[in-house]
């Protein structure tokens, strides 16, 4: 059932209490498809990817079948299970060529390079082997429908329409003017149903699969879309506020926001989240646990490490309680999806799934139209860095799925974030609300938030050594604004166009049941349960 709207300082939430199911997600419509797919008996798994895919079809801003996935599953009592579904770069990845032209960073769009073999496909597909239990073909069909028969444009829609304006591979898309109007994606239906019909293969060795060969022009050889590059690993998790949190490990910057979660668990955290103090700490721990990201996080990163307890004792006594530390660095918004699903056996799932900047490198497989991602460009070109672009290597990735349990390893909270590097701060704040001062989900997501800013573009972020600044959303407590520049904060109150990130959560009670809300944030977010 769908609870009436939750409002806090004139934000408002989406919420649902329910007795067996839920799932939360940035559009009604996805929702509303896994609710379908929860009723009939799948999975929180099932219900998840039915949701991802109709956001596929109806948000390519956000999220697409050329971009990449990660998942938590939480299905028995204890750590959950991490899938990595994020592509590789293609056999021809040359830094030296690139070099080789001037530059020194990764091109961002309309350049091919920034593109990596999406693995959102192989991600649904090992989901759905693993712990689906309706057809794909049922699981899908919603995103079909939507593909083939039309959906209305949202704003967000259309205003990506006018940046793909002229793209190379769009001269076949019709992209609305204004929000309202009826689109068509026959090409992503085919791609879906190739999928129902062929599996991987079906798309990867199909039309999608041979527009990209031709598009890459060497970049990818057959060889690279042959196998799945999404794979089942531990998940990385610690302890912090009474629960134990988990997260996908490196080439996933999760652990940056565990690290923020155990600084904070001992910094003494004001009881009320309007104290500045609050603020204060949980900038400076997530600051601090981001520290030297872009030289640690590459793809064979040791997470355990990372994470180690002297780590986090040194890091945690460089943050000073009352003075704003003098790390620099660069940090940038993005765009992902987030679902988050429980289903009535009590299996959790927390799923990200993004094409990295907005539609991402702005190029499109001509044959399906599908936009493709831009994840290569988080690689570095300087010689000899671990997460140097090269063949056949995962980029660091911002994606960021959480689950919560208890001690005794039973489901206390699904959770996830948009926003690019603002991810494991916009988590934070969530986590810590609802964790340590036992907020619900719609209290939590409604709070006002704070976000580290440089205004650098995304992808340069860690490597341009820039002033970091504290941006504040508007109807933030005062207190904030007045107290945290004499912390040492370079203060700066935000407009209602700066992003703080978008999220969903389901909170599990010890005594039942269930409470989801859906970021207030996003036009059409949605909590569904029963």
């Amino acid at each position: 059932m769908t609870h009436p709207a939750f409002s806090l300082d004139g934000v408002t939430a989406t919420t649902a209490g329910a007795d067996r199911a839920m799932i939360c997600s940035a559009d009604r419509r996805a929702s509303s498809a896994g609710l379908a797919i929860l009723r009939s008996g799948g999975s929180a798994a099932d219900a998840a990817i039915a949701a991802n895919a109709v956001l596929a079809v109806v948000a390519p801003q956000r999220c697409g079948l050329g971009g990449d996935l990660f998942a938590l599953v939480h299905d028995r009592p204890g750590p959950p299970l991490a899938l990595n579904a994020s592509g590789r770069t293609g056999s021809g990845a040359d830094a030296e060529g690139l070099r080789a032209e001037g530059r020194r960073r990764m091109p961002v769009r309309h350049d091919v390079r920034s593109v990596t073999v999406p693995g959102c496909v192989d991600g649904w597909l090992m989901l759905h082997e693993r712990f689906g239990r309706l057809p794909l073909s049922e699981v899908l069909r919603s995103a079909v429908l939507h593909a083939e028969r039309g959906f209305a444009a949202t704003p967000g829609f259309v205003a990506a329409g006018r940046d793909a304006a002229g793209a190379p591979g769009t001269d076949g898309l019709a992209w609305p003017s204004r929000p309202g109007e009826r689109v068509l994606r026959p090409g992503t239906g085919r791609a879906l149903r190739a999928v129902i019909a062929g599996g991987r293969a079906g798309f990867y060795e199909g039309e999608f699969g041979a527009g990209l060969l031709d598009l890459g022009r060497g970049l990818f050889a057959p060889s690279d879309l042959a196998a799945p590059d999404a794979a089942w690993c531990r998940p990385l998790g610690l302890s912090a506020f009474g629960h134990d949190v988990w997260t996908a490990p490196p080439n996933s910057q999760g652990y940056t926001l565990l690290m923020g979660l155990a600084l904070a668990d001992g910094l003494g955290l004001p009881a009320v989240p309007d104290e500045p103090a609050w603020a204060h700490l949980l900038a400076e721990a997530a600051l601090a646990a981001a520290d030297g990201r872009d030289e640690v996080l590459h793809e064979h990163a040791d997470g355990d490490a990372l994470l180690r307890p002297e780590r986090i004792a040194a890091l945690r006594a460089s943050i000073d309680p009352v003075r704003h530390g003098p790390r620099r660095g660069a940090v940038a918004a993005g765009d992902t999806t987030c679902v988050c699903a429980v289903d009535e056996r009590g299996m959790g799932v927390s799923l990200l799934q993004s094409n990295a900047s907005g539609l991402g490198a702005l190029l499109f497989e001509p044959g399906t139209g599908i936009n493709l991602n831009n994840r290569a460009a988080a690689f570095g070109l300087a010689p000899g860095r671990p997460a140097e672009y090269g063949p056949r290597r995962r980029p660091p990735h911002t994606l960021v799925p959480v689950l919560a349990t208890r001690p005794d390893g039973t489901l206390r909270a699904v959770l996830g974030a948009t926003g690019g590097d603002i991810q494991p701060q916009i988590t934070l704040q969530l986590a810590v609300r609802m964790l340590r001062h036992g907020q619900p989900p719609d209290a939590a997501l409604t709070a006002p938030r704070w976000r580290l800013a440089s205004g650098v573009g995304s992808y340069d972020a860690w490597q341009a050594r820039t002033p970091i600044r504290l941006d504040l959303e508007p109807g933030a407590p005062p207190a904030w604004g007045r107290e945290l520049p004499g912390y040492g904060h370079l203060v700066r109150v935000a407009t209602e166009d700066d992003d703080f990130g978008a999220a969903q959560a389901i909170d599990a009670p010890a005594g039942g049941g269930l409470r989801g809300a859906a970021e207030p944030r996003s036009d059409g977010a949605c909590a569904l349960g029963y």
